[in-house]
């Protein structure tokens, strides 16, 4: 399967079912008041981390998705069903953002995390909410709310315990196969891997995920190359192995290899050098290798660095090899929720309305639009209101004029010079400013 590990998508939560506008009607049975329904909510869109997917690939094909939405009320007081969540599963280590800002929302890490990343629309009130002793019979339901809707965009950093990391054609690809039951592409290929490859190492009883990230080349934290598309794989790794390719020139072009990557790691995360590591030195059955490897391990004795040697190719070394990174992996293990890079945000949810609560409520702010093109009345409460009523019912336009007076709409369009016949927005709805009317 190609692996993919940076994707956008588009998520679109569910549409609250719209309350019901209904009057019991039985034989024999007069006056038989409201009986409408709320509706029902809409689905959330979730994002889950699930075992079994290693890439963002099956996002290349769908990359829309939507939920269901909710069922209106209905008469005889039944409520609309509310609409199914949708869950899309992701790749454990994924990190989800929002593409339009780049806020952080999760980090889902382990098997079972998950984030609403958008929440469906909550269904309309129907008429029986809004009886009173005073008006039995209101003519007055709400419609439901849209579901929010986000761009995001996904990130996998893979989640490791060791990772293969050195210069393009190292023999990285060769040595996890060599280790693992990874099978990547293998051939004398004048570059380097272009994705990293997963294989697992089976060690007594002890799973070892091993990841071969691809190679880097000198100014990779500067997005040189593949650049931090190698780089953010290595951030949750717990044990690094540094693939040195002893075949190439010098010893001392060789030893250049390591001090290259390290020097790269100080420069996009110097965290990644306290990080537990050994040294492989790959190739050792070229001779040309064989030269370079005694100066190497001596430098190597020198930092006080463990060093190896292998060849991929014929097996020497690698049992070696092996019983190293197991010990390494055993001294090191993992604890629980190590590599969270944040916490997970919830999308905040909107605050309902508030009713008769002097002082709590928000402020009208009056925008004058430029060109004398009219007024723009901002006030989150009163924009939900326009969303949620339905002007061909008899009692909307009447409630909605409540809500003008309640917040002194239109004194304080009048203090902005306001005048009769203007125009004035609110939310997506134009109005002509008629004070009389409003106010009668």
């Amino acid at each position: 399967m190609k692996f993919v590990d940076l994707v956008r998508i588009k998520v679109k939560a569910g549409r609250g079912g719209n309350g019901c506008l209904s009057f019991r009607r039985e034989k024999f049975i007069p006056k038989g008041g409201p009986d409408g329904a709320n509706g029902g909510n809409g689905g959330s869109i979730i994002l889950k981390a699930v075992d079994g997917i290693h890439t963002l690939a099956d996002f290349e094909f769908e990359k829309k998705f939507t939920a269901e939405h909710g069922q209106p009320g209905q008469g005889q007081k039944k409520v609309g069903a509310s609409g199914k969540d949708l869950i899309i599963p992701v790749p454990c280590g994924t990190i989800i953002y929002d593409d339009d800002t780049m806020e952080p929302l999760a980090d889902l890490v382990e098997t079972g995390n998950e984030v609403v990343v958008a929440r469906g629309g909550r269904g309309g009130r129907g008429n029986i909410h809004f009886t009173t002793s005073v008006r039995k019979a209101p003519r007055f339901a709400e419609k439901g709310e849209l579901g929010e809707e986000r761009n995001l965009r996904l990130e996998l950093k893979l989640i490791a315990d060791v990772g293969l990391v050195g210069f393009p054609n190292a023999g990285k690809s060769s040595l996890l196969a060599a280790i693992s039951n990874a099978r990547p592409k293998i051939a004398d290929y004048p570059f380097t891997t272009l994705s990293p490859n997963l294989g697992v190492l089976a060690v007594d009883d002890e799973r070892i995920v091993v990841a071969d990230v691809p190679g880097l080349i000198e100014g990779a934290h500067e997005n040189k190359g593949l650049g931090i598309y190698f780089l953010r794989h290595v951030e949750r790794t717990r044990v690094l192995v540094h693939v040195l390719d002893l075949s190439t020139g010098t010893s001392e072009e060789v030893i250049s290899q390591w001090e290259t990557i390290c020097n790269e790691f100080e420069a996009y995360n110097s965290s990644l050098l306290e990080r537990p590591y050994i040294v492989v030195g790959n190739k050792i059955d070229l001779e040309q290798a064989q030269k370079n490897s005694h100066d190497v391990e001596a430098f190597m004795k020198k930092q006080e660095v463990l060093y190896f040697v292998t060849s991929a190719l014929s097996g020497e070394g690698i049992p070696a090899f092996i019983d190293a990174i197991a010990t390494l992996c055993r001294k090191h293990a993992r604890p629980h929720s190590e590599t969270r890079l944040f916490e997970t945000i919830t999308p905040r949810e909107e605050k309902p309305l508030q009713r008769g609560r002097k002082g709590v409520e928000e402020r009208v702010t009056i925008i004058r639009l430029p060109d004398d093109s009219g007024f723009r009345v901002v006030h989150a409460g009163l924009e939900r209101a326009l969303k949620k009523y339905d002007f061909e019912q008899e009692d909307a336009l009447y409630r909605f004029a409540r809500l003008l007076k309640k917040y002194h709409v239109e004194e304080l369009l009048a203090q902005e010079g306001a005048q009769e016949g203007d125009t004035v927005f609110i939310g997506d709805v134009e109005f002509e400013y008629q004070p009389d009317k409003v106010m009668e």
